[in-house]
């Protein structure tokens, strides 16, 4: 329930205090995957022992019954949990939402270092569309913590076979914000690179050979999201990427209500949207992010990040097409 304007603070907006970034207050938390092999580790831990990384909690995820990466992090970083012998994709979501609960237990009583960043490395068989399903499913963690940043990698000498082979590198790439290609003094990475351009056009690409690579490409999401595209993109597995907008400004009810059907109907098929709106009665942009049937909570954000007021949510879905997306909105619109 909205509280009465008298009583609303000044800059509070329809959806709460507005935020000078996405995340608020909250813990950021960059999830790490790639397939088997791709360099994930090492990458981490060159970025482990930069400035941007201290003050980094760990979460490793292995597949095997004993822990490598992790004993490999422990003496970069003062946090490191390990989640054994399955990937978070394939062991029970309880298992990540203790560990980061537990997290934060450990650090307000002291037992390990404060802390104001998490990265979960993922195991390279891991689907990451259930790490990010924890956080809008328990309100609690989505309260504490906040993904800023999906970071892919892929290795140039074995990256196209892979991604060929595995559905799960595919998905990898397709839902990431950044994509890191490594091994390219090993390989020519051109190859790799139109492959990983061809399934996720939005992401940011970048390379880290021998493991180098600028922090900040896995602690600040780059502003390709920002910028619409209208072509729909069509990727192997059946999975379509493509960016609804709109000049206008949206009535809130008539979104909501388009998005409900559109979960509710084909949830499983909606692997991940996520962008700003421009939501009448706001003065900044609102942030929308679903997963598959699940959304994060709207926040309202103080200013646009490129001064352009204009509605815009990248959609990834599994056989739900733009034209199929613009009829809903338009339908549900012309009913409110």
């Amino acid at each position: 329930m909205n509280a009465p304007q008298s009583f609303r603070s000044q800059s509070a907006g329809l959806f709460g205090p507005r935020q000078k970034r996405e995340r608020g207050a909250r813990i950021p938390v960059t999830v790490l995957t790639g397939f088997l092999g791709a360099g994930k580790t090492t990458i981490l831990q060159r970025f482990l022992r930069s400035p941007e990384g201290a003050g980094t909690a760990i979460v490793v995820n292995e597949f095997g019954a004993a822990g490598i990466d992790d004993v490999l992090l422990r003496s970069s970083s003062d946090a490191v949990t390990l989640l054994g012998n399955g990937c978070v994709c394939c062991v029970t979501r309880s298992d990540l939402q203790r560990t980061l609960r537990r997290l934060v237990a450990e650090r307000e009583r002291g037992d390990i270092p404060d802390f104001r960043r998490v990265v979960i490395e993922t195991s390279g068989l891991a689907d990451p569309g259930p790490v990010l399903q924890t956080f809008s499913t328990d309100r609690a963690l989505g309260g504490t913590f906040h993904v800023e940043v999906v970071a892919t990698v892929a290795d140039a000498a074995a990256g196209v076979t892979t991604l060929d082979r595995h559905p799960e590198a595919r998905r990898q790439a397709i839902l990431a914000d950044v994509l890191i290609i490594t091994k390219g003094d090993l390989a020519n990475p051109a190859p790799l690179a139109e492959r990983l351009r061809a399934l996720n056009p939005r992401a940011s690409l970048v390379r880290a050979d021998n493991g180098g690579l600028d922090p900040c490409v896995l602690i600040t999401p780059e502003a390709s999201e920002y910028n619409p595209f209208s072509a729909e993109t069509t990727h192997s597995d059946g999975v379509v990427s493509f960016t609804w907008t709109s000049e206008e400004p949206m009535q809130w009810p008539a979104f909501a209500r388009a998005m409900e059907t559109l979960t509710m109907l084909r949830g499983p098929d909606l692997l991940r949207a996520k962008g700003f709106l421009d939501v009448a009665g706001c003065q900044g942009p609102v942030l929308v992010q679903f997963v598959q049937h699940l959304a994060h909570p709207p926040v309202e954000l103080a200013a646009w990040p490129d001064g352009k007021r204009a509605s815009r949510v990248v959609f990834i879905t599994r056989g739900i097409s733009d034209k199929q997306v613009r009829d809903l909105f338009a339908a549900v619109k012309a009913l409110a």
